[in-house]
């Protein structure tokens, strides 16, 4: 099961949603906003996404995890637009029969995402400034703050 919404993620009942008899372990993985990135401090992040895409990658990321390991159920969850500090940006929730393998799971579904999925985020700093991040790099895309960098001014996004 994935989504993208713009409203407040449900991480326990995310939880609930993949649990069963047959797991013995689940994981639960929680992205939040953060305050200090690299030394500088974080006010707010809006994400966007190009929702088809994103839907059908984290689709296929589930396919790749399957192959690798016994899941028994996933999702993943991504949140769009603005998020204020302490918010639950991202989660990905995966219960499988042992272990090891929720954790390799939700460790593999959660850096795949972070590498493959058209998620963009746009940091917005204490100073007044905002940069878009490159999703696979957390390079920044030096974009005039009204253009997401998919519209034609981003860097190879």
């Amino acid at each position: 099961m994935v989504r993208l919404t713009r409203e407040p993620i449900d991480f326990a009942a995310l939880t609930e949603e993949v649990r069963s008899p047959q797991a013995g372990a689940v994981v639960l993985f929680l992205g939040t906003v953060r305050e200090m990135t690299d030394g500088r401090r974080t006010i707010a992040l809006d994400y966007e996404a190009y929702p088809e895409m994103a839907i059908a990658k984290m689709e296929q990321l589930f396919v790749e995890a399957e192959r690798r390991w016994t899941i028994t159920q996933g999702a993943i969850v991504h949140r769009l637009g603005h998020l204020e500090l302490g918010d639950v940006s991202v989660a990905v929730a995966v219960s499988c029969p042992h272990r090891d393998q929720a954790f390799e799971a939700g460790r593999f579904l959660i850096d795949r995402l972070k590498e493959v999925v058209p998620i963009w985020k746009q940091e917005n700093w204490a100073d007044g400034t905002t940069e878009w991040v490159h999703p696979t790099t957390n390079q920044s895309c030096k974009v005039p703050t009204t253009e997401a960098p998919w519209h034609g001014g981003g860097t190879g996004l």
